[in-house]
């Protein structure tokens, strides 16, 4: 790879510098354009043909901005590269270069996606210009993008409230899973609002105009399971009366939300879990099987590595329904979301109850603020309600005690945690090790096998990627 320029500035007096690879087997072609790109004011990295051009792609720690691609080169060829980038989801522009005698091969590579062609010998002024536009358009669809995705993240989660880090890394996983049909795992304490998520990753879903059919599993009993995931028919058995529509029926062409798996009883376990192999279901008193188009999102405040190693919840169900797992953080996570919390939960509780508009004291906040919450979201509401019901004027001055807990949100609690936390050992911890390989590993699993796509999922380059492979010992990995 021959390189110009300096690699890790990309701002020069404040003005964004741009990176363009040059790929061409001919020499003079490759120094000539390198030099004029960089008196543009761009960062120029070459290539001597196709293949040291996808190399570079996967293993740079640049992402590059904008491609010049010759189209006859040797091992591969630049049509060739075009399906590579294709494939692998690159949305940079690409600006082909090609003899004047190859300009129906370039009107090919346009339909192929290709931002423009220029023909040799290139004319240094005409390359500026379509420099200057392909970056142009790029940043501009890359703003539309990121304005779209804004749009839809507001829409699918109005119904969440915060601007805390924690909340919003929850709300940018659930927005890469939703559009996929992955199953989704969603971990969390009780309280959190598992359901609330696993709603919004339906809206947001190419499934969101069909139903969403929300499941508790802790109350299916054993002996109704079958009628109630999977109907029954008139007759059935004693009380039948009619037919019944199951669960996983009523979700068809949508979602299933099984909250609480954790505490599913093991039979029905394996009844779900041929379910989601199969694809198919069949009604008590039924014959044939009938083919069910669903999607499952499950939540659980259960440890499943513990239940597992106790024979009290199945493997092989878990990996099935552990296809994306999201993790939603607790309240004392998401110090920046209290005080937002508690107002919307305080003007909710006015407005219903035609009330004049209500506030809190700054000793009532510093309250809020101090206190664990243990019953995270939803001990919180109700601590706001109570409050709102014993006030003495239109100013809560306290915040009566929970009763479960025993600690009041008047008394500083944050501190203990904080010392508890403080005593652990660095072995007691889950180490930042840990959390980077189990990210690596999802990440994988999600973009199925595509290292690239993997990188880019996780904000890294290929190279630094392959680092870490190799690492964290998962070098089995990059023959997937």
């Amino acid at each position: 790879m021959e390189t110009n320029g300096t690699l890790s500035a990309k701002k020069t007096s404040g003005k964004i510098r741009y990176h363009v690879l040059i790929a061409d087997d001919d020499e003079t072609s490759r120094r000539v354009m390198s030099h004029f790109v960089s008196k543009m004011g761009y960062i120029p990295h070459t290539a001597v043909d196709g293949m040291d051009c996808i190399r570079i792609l996967e293993e740079s720690d640049e992402d590059m901005h904008v491609l010049l691609l010759d189209i006859s080169m040797p091992v591969k060829d630049g049509f060739e590269v075009m399906s590579y980038l294709k494939a692998n989801h690159f949305d940079f522009p690409v600006i082909m270069v090609t003899a004047s005698n190859e300009i129906p091969l370039a009107v090919k590579c346009i339909k192929m996606g290709a931002f423009e062609y220029l023909t040799k010998p290139v004319s240094m002024d005409r390359l500026e210009i379509v420099l200057r536009n392909a970056l142009a358009e790029s940043n501009l669809q890359n703003e539309v993008i990121k304005l779209q995705k804004e749009l839809k993240s507001k829409e699918v989660f109005h119904h969440i409230i915060g601007k805390s880090e924690a909340l919003r890394d929850a709300m940018e996983q659930a927005m890469m899973v939703m559009e996929t049909d992955l199953n989704v795992l969603i971990l969390g304490e009780s309280g959190t609002g598992k359901e609330l998520f696993a709603q919004s990753i339906h809206n947001g879903s190419r499934r969101k105009k069909g139903p969403f059919v929300s499941v508790n599993c802790a109350a299916i009993s054993n002996d109704l399971a079958d009628s109630l995931l999977f109907g029954h028919v008139k007759g059935s058995f004693t009380g039948a009366n009619n037919d019944h529509t199951g669960f996983f029926e009523q979700a068809d062409k949508g979602t299933i939300f099984l909250d609480e798996i954790g505490d599913m009883n093991a039979d029905i376990q394996a009844k779900v879990l041929r379910a989601l192999q199969e694809r198919k279901i069949r009604k008590v008193g039924e014959k044939t099987e009938r083919s069910v188009d669903f999607r499952v999102i499950s939540a659980t405040n259960r440890d499943f590595s513990q239940a597992i190693m106790n024979n009290l919840f199945r493997e092989d169900l878990y990996f099935r329904l552990e296809e994306f797992p999201l993790c939603i953080p607790p309240l004392r996570d998401r110090s920046d979301d209290i005080l937002l919390l508690a107002k919307h939960f305080l003007s909710e509780f006015a407005s219903a109850n035609n009330l004049d508009s209500l506030e809190f004291s700054e000793d009532a906040k510093a309250s809020l603020l101090d206190y664990t919450w243990p019953g995270n979201i939803r001990e919180l509401k109700n601590a706001v309600q109570r409050a709102a019901v014993t006030r003495k004027s239109n100013i809560i001055e306290m915040l009566p005690a929970p009763r479960i807990h025993g600690n009041s949100p008047s008394i500083p609690a944050r501190h203990n945690q904080e010392s508890a936390e403080s005593a652990k050992t660095p072995s007691d911890l889950f180490s930042l090790d840990d959390h980077e390989r189990e990210a690596i590993v999802k990440a994988y699993g999600l973009s199925r096998g595509n290292l690239t796509k993997t990188a880019k999922m996780l904000g890294i380059g290929r190279a630094t990627l392959y680092r870490k492979l190799d690492k964290f010992s998962l070098q089995h990995l990059k023959n997937g």
